[in-house]
């Protein structure tokens, strides 16, 4: 063999490494929330903490792009067909039913794994918890059936209070089945309770004031995302019109919220990221069963009860996995 044959046969050998390692190019997770991205920071960060514990770092084997469509639902289609345009290995619909539409719309071929979704099955994202078939699974949680609980909650903290609304947003598709539990509920309970709704922060506002005018005692905030992206503005209106109000996480309440009961949304995020880091390694989400909480947590802030004026039983005190005082 003559020199140079020989030697541009090393280059192709020492080549060839390098055309392999660009061939297994890093992976892609598509982050599409229906959140904003500042007061999703925890869980954004409870969502690589799973990805780490499947074997994905970010900026060592895997990537994420985000997409935020804080708390503008109509803004989903695009950011999903903008993920899928991209390629991404799996996406992660987090912020409840909007963005899983988003991206179920959007494609039938890229894994789908959601963060928090109430009722999967009956809004058709998968055939069924344990064998969800096709492209999508995720984590699951009972919103509506604690909506009830809260509602229960807010009643045994405020028994004088003969009626009690509860706000939602009616853009959100789980919004019915939750309303459903409420009212049912309250006929238990023989309490009143007045619907709400509000879709941008001008209605969230009205509806405040609608509830100082109208004299109504307490207010059940849905666990909702886009009441998640102006969590700070709701916690602020109840306390300028001084209404006690019930909400689903316990974030809610560490900035000034009265009550939450609910499942840890962090540890909803951290699953998904585990179920992420599992599609990335081969699995399908066919074959992966819908997750559902298994512990629920009372959170009470007793500096805004003080605030209030409220004298929270005692019972509800020793039943509270956290007191903030």
């Amino acid at each position: 063999m003559r020199r140079r044959d020989f030697m541009a046969g090393l280059g192709i050998a020492a080549t060839l490494p390098m055309i392999a390692r660009a061939q297994q190019a890093t992976p892609t997770v598509g982050f599409l929330s229906s959140r904003s991205p500042r007061e999703s920071e925890a869980v954004a960060g409870a969502f690589r903490r799973g990805l780490a514990d499947a074997g994905f770092v970010v900026g060592q084997n895997v990537a994420i792009e985000y997409r935020w469509a804080e708390g503008q639902y109509d803004r989903l289609s695009a950011l999903a067909a903008e993920l899928v345009g991209m390629n991404v290995a799996v996406i992660l619909a987090a912020g409840g039913p909007p963005s899983v539409l988003a991206a179920k719309k959007a494609t039938t071929t890229v894994p789908i794994v959601f963060s928090a979704a109430d009722d999967p099955v009956g809004l058709g994202f998968v055939k069924s918890l344990s064998h969800p078939g096709g492209n999508v699974t995720g984590m699951s949680l009972f919103n509506a059936t604690l909506s009830a609980k809260r509602l229960a909650l807010m009643h045994e903290l405020v028994p004088s209070s003969a009626t009690i609304a509860y706000l939602t947003n009616p853009a959100n598709p789980g919004a019915r089945i939750e309303v459903e539990s409420v009212h049912e509920a309250a006929k238990a309970l023989s309490i009143g309770v007045k619907v709400l709704n509000a879709t941008n922060e001008q209605e969230l506002d009205k509806a405040f004031t609608d509830l100082s005018a109208q004299h109504i005692g307490a207010v059940i905030i849905a666990g909702e995302p886009f009441f998640d992206s102006r969590r700070a503005f709701i916690v602020g209106l109840a306390a300028k019109h001084a209404i006690p109000a019930s909400y689903g996480w316990r974030e809610n309440v560490a900035i000034g919220g009265l009550l939450s009961y609910g499942s840890s949304i962090s540890a909803s995020y951290h699953g998904a990221g585990l179920y992420c880091g599992r599609i990335l390694k081969g699995e399908r989400p066919a074959d992966l069963p819908v997750m559902q909480p298994t512990k629920f947590e009372l959170t009470i802030n007793l500096k805004t009860a003080k605030s209030l004026g409220l004298n929270v039983p005692p019972a509800l005190l020793t039943g509270a996995d956290e007191v903030i005082e």
